[in-house]
């Protein structure tokens, strides 16, 4: 199995994170997103970019359906994962249409750059 994030999705941060010559962020806790490390905050703290992976948004997927994907993929635990947004996976993302899969072993993180559905 594998997660999706819509390249849509992904570019404005990764974008920002190239702006703000930092790192971006893959994180598991509340839901499964990437963010640019440093980014644009919003009045409530929150950082105003982020790009959840298809099914994991906390703020419009049911908690136990994001919540059971999340485990499911990505294990219990929480974590930050930092990629440098330069890579040649991120590099296609920002230049062509496609999208993102992620997947994930006990040991390894996959990413690959997929046709959007």
């Amino acid at each position: 199995m594998s997660l999706r994030f819509k390249g849509a999705d992904l570019r404005p941060v990764l974008t920002e994170a190239i702006a703000n010559q930092c790192r971006a962020v893959l994180v598991k806790d509340q839901g499964v997103y990437i963010l640019a490390e440093r980014g644009e905050r919003r009045p409530d703290g929150r950082q105003k970019l982020l790009a959840y992976a298809v099914g994991c948004d906390p703020d419009t997927d049911p908690f136990d359906d994001w919540w059971f994907l999340a485990q499911r993929e990505l294990g219990g635990d929480d974590f930050a994962e930092y990629f440098d947004p330069k890579d040649g996976v991120f590099t296609r993302i920002l230049h062509t249409a496609d999208d993102l899969m992620l997947s994930a072993t006990a040991t390894h993180l996959s990413l690959e750059v997929v046709p959007p559905v």
